[in-house]
């Protein structure tokens, strides 16, 4: 089972990757993290390192990988997010998509929430939101 963990750096994002890995580690899966942004800074580099931690501790080599957005309107935004992590995840062939039910963005917790609405209202791939 091929697993996507798109994160945004919010608490919710990283227990659904703490998650996901337990997940991929009972059921003998493989897991990918993602984050899609429109910014470029420390605060990135910070999310990525947490996330790498996490994945060393699981014992997972896996490097997340960062996927640029362009900037627009904040409501098209996060349809946006929600729109390409269902295309990664069938470009790319994943069987589940994990994520947190909201998070951080220009809105706050609106962003994730409507990211995670479009994922789960899409009924294209498995979905597991984690609280």
């Amino acid at each position: 089972m091929r697993v996507l963990v798109p994160i945004d750096g919010s608490k919710c994002s990283f227990r659904a990757l703490e998650f996901a890995t337990e997940f991929t580690s009972r059921f003998e899966g493989s897991l990918h993290v993602m984050h899609i942004t429109d910014y470029d800074g420390e605060a990135k580099q910070d999310l990525l390192d947490r996330a790498r931690t996490v994945l060393a501790e699981a014992g997972i080599e896996d490097d997340p990988e960062i996927i640029p957005i362009t900037q627009m309107a904040a409501p098209r935004y996060a349809n946006r997010v929600g729109s390409l992590i269902l295309e990664v995840a069938a470009d790319r062939d994943y069987d589940h998509v994990i994520m947190g039910h909201h998070g951080t963005g220009r809105l706050g917790q609106a962003i994730m929430g409507s990211a995670a609405k479009t994922v789960v209202g899409a009924d294209e791939i498995p979905v597991t939101i984690i609280p």
